[in-house]
């Protein structure tokens, strides 16, 4: 009898682009102890995923490897010692190999999706929320009434990091480099957007303090560096937080030390999942109160665009050239 086969979209060696990446078949795989192996319904992409082709994330998985971290689907076999049961609904998933048919997941890293949530808006949930409630609240102590500035707003990061604001009850400022995503942004969540060179002459940082009358964001979200981290230091509050998130600009920024000195901000580095890896009690508390927000419908998170599996190159062209509002999901 021959081998059950899989489609599952695999790196099989680092680039700059896509070009080792292919859809190829596969062998289903089985879970050992504390795994189940999800029938996958949607995954979403993530930043991450992207850098990993390139060698480029902190994590480092050798080719070849299949690609994607979130996914969410049906539980359809379980190892020794889980506690979740064939049959359930469930989004969360692993480092790698979301995209895919089938995956084979750590059953601590699932969670059960809320009756009504799609599959889609499941997958599209995990990383994203995760990283958002992790610097906002756990990292960056973001309260009500306060200033929040997000850049790179129109990412799947950064929509969630505007939908945790605005839970929270800030006031949320967006920055975007398109006028086109301006009404998205808005529709989002955001209370102000900023389109970053849309008026030559004037840096983002004068806006800001002209919208907060000179006194500048109390915390800043920033997964882009380079020269947006520059700017932001310049129109942060005394005693605010700037949130060191990821590096999509491509420039890692620096900082002289006298200028959070003089002006009394902190610069914070986020890595939400080894957050959760150092602090395990925390990392379970951040993933029960997203999810929890799911259930009682207060969050939105937003998908883009949902894509067969299939067109996995389509989807990672979309991210790459940040042509997103939201995630983007495969459907195996």
């Amino acid at each position: 009898m021959s081998e059950r086969k899989m489609k599952a979209v695999v790196c099989e060696a680092l680039g700059p682009d896509f070009s080792k990446v292919a859809l190829r078949g596969l062998p289903i795989p089985q879970p050992g102890p504390g795994e189940v192996r999800v029938r996958v319904e949607a995954a979403s992409l993530n930043f991450p995923d992207l850098l990993m082709l390139k060698g480029e994330y902190q994590f480092k998985p050798q080719p070849p490897f299949t690609v994607g971290m979130d996914l969410a689907g049906v539980v359809d076999a379980a190892g020794a010692d889980v506690a979740i049961t064939v049959g359930t609904r469930v989004a969360g998933g692993a480092k790698t190999g979301a995209f895919a048919e089938f995956a084979v997941c750590p059953a601590a890293n699932l969670h059960t999706v809320p009756d009504g949530m799609s599959a889609p808006l499941a997958a599209a949930y995990p990383a994203a929320y995760t990283t958002a409630y992790v610097s906002l609240i756990e990292r960056g102590y973001l309260k009500a009434g306060e200033t929040l500035l997000v850049h790179g707003a129109s990412g799947g990061v950064g929509m969630a990091a505007m939908d945790v604001g605005r839970i929270t009850g800030a006031r949320v400022i967006a920055t975007t480099a398109s006028t086109e995503k301006v009404d998205a942004l808005r529709t989002a969540g955001a209370d102000e957007v900023i389109v970053l060179g849309a008026r030559p002459g004037e840096a983002f940082r004068q806006i800001m303090k002209r919208l907060t009358q000179d006194r500048g964001a109390d915390v800043i979200f920033d997964p882009v560096g380079g020269d947006v981290f520059d700017e932001s230091t310049r129109c942060i509050a005394f005693n605010g937080r700037l949130l060191v998130i990821g590096f999509a600009g491509g420039r890692i920024a620096s900082v002289n030390t006298n200028i959070p000195l003089i002006k009394g901000f902190s610069v914070v580095g986020v890595r939400a999942g080894e957050y959760g890896r150092q602090i395990p009690e925390r990392g379970r508390a951040v993933r029960n109160q997203i999810w929890q927000w799911a259930a009682e419908g207060l969050t939105r998170p937003t998908v883009y665009a949902e894509l067969p599996l299939e067109r996995w190159r389509e989807a990672f062209e979309l991210m790459r050239d940040r042509k997103l509002v939201g995630k983007v999901v495969l459907k195996p």
